[in-house]
């Protein structure tokens, strides 16, 4: 078994966060050792500038100061945490080498969280002997069709120095891979990992746990938007999600009998939710902390959509395909691989409204269509994103790296 520091995210709620706390339960259901340390207000520093907004993560487990004998887990402070990026504290540095030499890790795994720490990893690790991966998690439009990808593409030119001195750098897709071996990142040294769903828990609805309460959830959605077929978004809303553009192609639309739910925050919210007003048509849900609950809107709603200008590989574009629902997405970042195939349909992310505004009619009339993309959504997962096969892949490069550890077979 390994020993892993994981560095990386708890708050605020993130697809970085998802990530970090689905892999580390993960790896400790298969008996490794993990030592998370993230960014967090330890016991006697300061308040910080975001320390009153709510917490926004259901999972956000027990939080000890560097030092603490009862750590695994570790606090290090920060000036500014967001969704995007942190600034940590000038002495986080020093508590984060001081908690390394104290918990002596196999290996460090740092889920990088577009901080000025990111780095200072290598010279760091290289200084205290220890193996460093990287999982590099910004979006990306490998085609630079649009002013976002252009400002991830500096993302990545920024990263990609950085990148080059780590032992492993894991990216979601081999497009996200061409794109830093072209800065310069050795091929040998990345690693593609795509994101991985648990298909048990993320289940069609019948198929989910018994225990889970998703059925009585389900039944409450059902009940509450009887006679309405859901088209549902599901993540922050944000310049680089783009649901201003699926917003605009709903109100032109206008498909009757069916309702357009948004669930999730950012900062576009007021703005957008300002402009469309009170509209019967579309749903302002906001953040939904609860799993079951999330997965029973998914379970009920007949396409999920994904408008992005840029991504990664979306965690939620895949729970959606774990649960059975027709996906249309944008070919931004991976998410167009996933779907490639006919597993779901695939847009171009120039032209997003005019493109929804010809297929949300389509989607509308043919309930069977919705159906058989479901299915197929849900076999894509079976046969190549689970979390299962995620965390075989990551044991494989652990091993790599520590061979003198015996990972679980």
């Amino acid at each position: 078994m390994v020993h892993i520091a994981w560095l990386g995210k708890k708050s605020p709620f993130c697809g970085n966060v998802t990530y970090g706390l689905t892999i580390t339960e993960a790896l400790r259901r298969r008996g490794h050792g993990i030592s998370f340390i993230h960014f967090d207000t330890p016991t006697g520093f300061p308040l910080r500038r975001d320390d009153h907004e709510p917490e926004q993560h259901p999972d956000q487990g027990p939080v000890y100061p560097v030092g603490s004998a009862e750590a695994p887990e570790v606090a290090l402070p920060y000036l500014v945490k967001s969704q995007v990026y942190t600034i940590p504290s000038p002495g986080a540095q020093r508590e984060l080498r001081e908690s390394l030499e104290r918990l002596r890790p196999d290996l460090v795994h740092a889920s990088l969280t577009l901080s000025p720490l990111d780095f200072l990893l290598p010279d760091l690790c290289q200084q205290l002997g220890l193996p460093l991966v990287a999982t590099f998690h910004p979006a990306f439009d490998a085609s630079l069709r649009n002013l976002s990808a252009g400002t991830q593409q500096l993302t990545y030119q920024l990263y990609a120095p950085s990148l080059a001195r780590f032992d492993r750098v894991i990216v979601f897709s081999e497009l996200q891979a061409e794109v830093l071996a072209r800065l310069g990142v050795k091929r040998s040294r990345l690693a593609v990992i795509p994101n991985g769903v648990d298909p048990q828990q993320w289940a069609p609805a019948g198929q989910e746990p018994p225990d889970s309460g998703v059925a009585a959830e389900l039944a409450a959605l059902r009940h509450r938007f009887a006679g309405r077929r859901v088209f549902l978004y599901m993540g922050r809303i944000a310049t680089e999600k783009n649901v201003e553009a699926l917003l605009r192609a709903w109100r032109l639309v206008q498909p009757q009998g069916c309702v357009l739910v948004v669930v999730g925050d950012g900062p576009l919210r007021p703005s957008l939710q300002q402009a469309i007003g009170a509209e019967d048509q579309v749903i302002w849900w906001g953040y939904e902390p609860e799993r079951a609950r999330r997965l029973a809107l998914l379970q009920l709603a007949e396409v999920f959509l994904l408008p992005s200008l840029v991504e990664g590989l979306s965690l939620a574009l895949l729970e959606a395909m774990a649960s059975g629902t027709a996906c249309v997405a944008t070919d931004a970042g991976a998410d167009g691989e996933v779907l490639e195939g006919g597993a779901g349909i695939v847009i171009s992310t120039q032209g997003v409204t005019t493109q929804l505004r010809t297929l949300l009619p389509v989607l509308r009339d043919q309930p069977v269509l919705t159906a058989e993309l479901g299915r197929r959504a849900r076999a894509r997962v079976l046969e190549r994103y689970t979390l299962t096969r995620n965390i075989d892949a990551l044991e494989q490069l652990y091993a790599e790296l520590v061979p003198t550890v015996t990972v679980a077979a």
